[in-house]
C-alpha cells in the first residue's frame, strides 16, 4: 500500500522533525510504500493573512533534513513551473494541487523530471476528465497511450479528494475511484475529502469522518492513501480541522489493512 502522510505545511523545522520521528513505524512496515509529505508553501489559502510556509528554499532544506535523518521518501506540492526542478531534486514525488491540475506548463515541467507525479483531481472536475492531465505528463515522457499500466510504469498517479457542489462541503463519489483507475494508480486523499472549504477566514473540516471515508475507499480498492497528520491538529497552522492525530492515523492504517486482508487486495 502506498501511504503519503505528514503535516499539511512546514510550520517550522522542529515541528516537522517531531512529526517525522513519530511516523517512523509506518516507514518500517513492509506492507507500506511510505512517503513523508509536507508543503513548503500553501499558495491557495482562503485569507491573505493565512500562514503559507517557509517558502521553496528553506522548505526544501528542511525536507532534505528529514530525508537525511530518517531515510524517508518525500512528497510536496508545487504551484509554479519554476519550482518543479528544485523540488524534484529533493522530493521523490512532485504533487500537483487540485486547483492546478489542468495547468499545462506545470504538468509538463513535472513530467520532465525523474520524480513521480501525483495529480490531485480538481474539486470542479469529473473523474473521466482526469485522463487529460495524465496524458500531458505521459506525453512529456514519450508515452502516447493512457491507461493504468502505462501510468504506473512511468510514475504518474491520480489523487481523489472529493467534489464541491456549491454548498460549502466536499462530497466523495466512490465511483470516481473506479473511473480514474482506468487512467492511473489512484491515491485517496481522505483528510482533504473531509474539508469544509472557505468557512469564514479559514477552511474548516470534520476529521471525525476521515477514518470512515478511508475505510470505504479501501473496500472499493485503491493503490494508496493520503492523510495529513499532526500531534495536535487544533494548533496546526493549516487544515487542522480535517487532520488526523498521529495515534488516529495509526489506527486507521490498521483498519485499512484489515479490510484489504478480508478482500484479498
Amino acid at each position: 500500500m502506498i501511504l503519503l502522510t505528514g503535516p499539511c505545511v512546514i510550520e517550522n523545522r522542529d515541528n516537522v522533525m517531531k512529526i517525522a520521528e513519530q511516523l517512523a513505524k509506518l516507514n518500517e512496515n513492509e506492507r507500506i510504500d511510505f512517503y513523508f509529505k509536507a508543503s513548503f508553501d500553501k499558495a491557495n489559502r482562503t485569507s491573505l493573512d493565512s500562514f503559507r510556509g517557509p517558502g521553496l528554499d528553506e522548505g526544501l532544506k528542511i525536507l532534505q533534513e528529514v530525508k537525511d535523518t530518517f531515510g524517508y521518501k518525500l512528497v510536496t506540492d508545487v504551484h509554479e513551473s519554476n519550482q518543479v526542478k528544485a523540488t524534484a531534486e529533493v522530493c521523490d514525488i512532485v504533487q500537483i494541487p487540485a486547483f492546478l491540475c489542468r495547468q499545462t506548463d506545470l504538468l509538463v515541467a513535472a513530467g520532465k523530471t525523474n520524480a513521480k507525479v501525483n495529480i490531485k483531481k480538481g474539486q470542479f472536475l469529473a473523474a473521466n476528465s482526469m485522463k487529460h492531465p495524465v496524458a500531458k505528463v505521459l506525453a512529456t515522457r514519450g508515452i502516447d497511450e493512457v491507461n493504468y499500466q502505462t501510468s504506473k510504469e512511468n510514475g504518474v498517479w491520480l489523487c481523489e479528494r472529493g467534489n464541491v457542489f456549491g454548498y460549502g462541503a466536499l462530497v466523495v463519489d466512490m465511483k470516481n475511484l473506479i473511473a480514474m483507475r482506468e487512467f492511473a494508480p489512484v491515491i485517496f486523499d481522505a483528510t482533504h475529502s473531509a474539508q469544509v472549504p472557505s468557512t469564514g477566514e479559514t477552511t474548516g473540516g470534520n476529521s471525525a469522518i476521515v477514518p470512515s471515508l478511508a475505510k470505504a475507499a479501501a473496500a472499493v480498492g485503491v493503490d494508496g492513501f493520503f492523510f495529513e497528520t499532526h500531534f495536535d491538529p487544533s494548533s496546526a497552522l493549516s487544515d487542522g480541522p480535517n487532520m488526523l492525530k498521529i495515534e488516529d492515523l495509526y489506527k486507521t492504517v490498521d483498519d485499512i489493512f484489515k479490510i484489504q486482508d478480508v478482500l484479498n487486495y
